[in-house]
């Protein structure tokens, strides 16, 4: 196996080693992908402050996310179809979140069911929420999360409407695919081969769940349908209600969309723009951060993710306010690279980068890391 020290080496192997279609599903954004590149340079304007003369023999990454505990403030975020970046995505990824002792957040748009993940690993996970038009399907999932041992429910508020990805459109996007994508397919044979064996080549938490959905042409048009324009606050009110435990609301950028978020009663925000792959020119999740916890971080709990790819942007995002980050994009690269030895290489490799930039920067401990170890761009005020 190649010798892997970035998250930058995945990716190069992840490109090599799954079919194009799926490969640029994880790796665009929509329309011109402006805050999809954003989101990742805008961390590079981040001026992390270099100290000396610290003792820093002793440095703890260790932290806690939800009031769960964690090795390394990051959690690995929802994606939908993991299970097609490496099959049994979902399960991998989850047994190597617990191997490693970080939080895991399964989609509900998931391969692997949120039961099979329950079983497969005996640990508690995150279970991310779409609030689609049915809502008494919306209710079972809530539900079946809590029976599962979901410890935490978070609601995806960003995709009222759906954001195009051009790549998706011209590649055909597809669970089933055409003539040119099987043929590409064939030039991945050590992916066809995992995925000609696994058992784990449908969404779990909808087929034979949601009303008219059972095989994968019924649920394609069940999803082009069931996304819904009339999402609103009181939903989510509704929600933390039903759920009864904490729920976390994904997809601020706004302080005022924070500040409602908050007084709803959630327990935590994740600033995102969904990765860049809903509203194109939107700002950078990072520059968007220090105003939301301005607004609402002694109300509620802060997460971010998107850009997230160096042990570095997680000191940065723990400097400007965040009590973590989810890896969404650096997760797929390592799995579909290297299947669950490069996610665990993943969390290895951003440890080591984590505790390297502490102890440069003349902390030993998450809970030193302030405002004042790094430096905006002045445009971000």
């Amino acid at each position: 196996m190649p010798t892997v020290t970035s998250v930058e080496d995945f990716r190069r192997l992840y490109a090599r080693r799954v079919p194009r279609m799926f490969h640029d599903y994880a790796e665009s954004g929509s329309y011109t992908e402006s805050t999809f590149r954003r989101n990742e340079s805008d961390f590079g304007r981040v001026v992390i402050r270099q100290r000396v003369g610290v003792d820093v023999s002793a440095v703890d990454t260790a932290g806690a996310m939800l009031g769960e505990a964690a090795t390394l403030p990051v959690a690995f975020a929802p994606v939908g179809m993991l299970g097609v970046q490496h099959a049994g995505g979902e399960i991998v990824v989850a047994r190597a979140a617990k191997a490693a002792g970080v939080p895991f957040c399964l989609s509900t748009m998931s391969m692997c069911s949120m039961e099979q993940v329950a079983e497969a690993t005996g640990a508690p996970f995150w279970f991310q929420l779409y609030v689609v038009k049915d809502r008494g399907f919306v209710r079972d999932l809530i539900h079946r999360a809590r029976a599962a041992g979901a410890s935490a429910l978070l609601v995806t508020m960003d995709l009222p409407v759906l954001g195009q990805r051009h790549r998706d459109v011209k590649n055909r996007l597809s669970i089933k695919p055409d003539l040119r994508n099987l043929l590409n397919i064939a030039t991945k044979p050590g992916w066809a081969w995992r995925m000609a064996r696994t058992p784990y080549r449908t969404f779990g938490n909808v087929i034979g769940h949601a009303k008219g959905v059972d095989d994968l042409s019924s649920l394609m048009t069940w999803a082009a349908e069931s996304v819904d324009p009339s999402l609103s606050w009181a939903d989510v009110e509704w929600i933390v209600r039903e759920w009864g435990g904490p729920v976390v609301v994904k997809g601020i950028l706004d302080p005022e969309d924070a500040r409602i978020a908050a007084d709803l009663g959630a327990k935590g925000i994740v600033v995102s723009n969904h990765g860049g792959r809903q509203l194109d020119g939107a700002s950078s999740t990072v520059a968007a951060l220090a105003g939301i916890v301005e607004a609402v971080g002694e109300r509620t709990e802060i997460l971010m993710d998107s850009g997230v790819r160096t042990g570095m942007d997680v000191f940065r995002a723990r400097a400007l306010g965040a009590s973590g980050v989810l890896l969404g994009r650096a997760m797929v690269y390592a799995l579909g690279a290297q299947g669950g030895a490069g996610v665990a290489r993943l969390l290895e490799i951003l440890q080591k980068e984590l505790a390297v930039t502490m102890a440069l920067a003349g902390r030993t401990a998450l809970a030193d890391i302030a405002p004042s170890d790094v430096t905006c761009p002045r445009d971000w005020t």
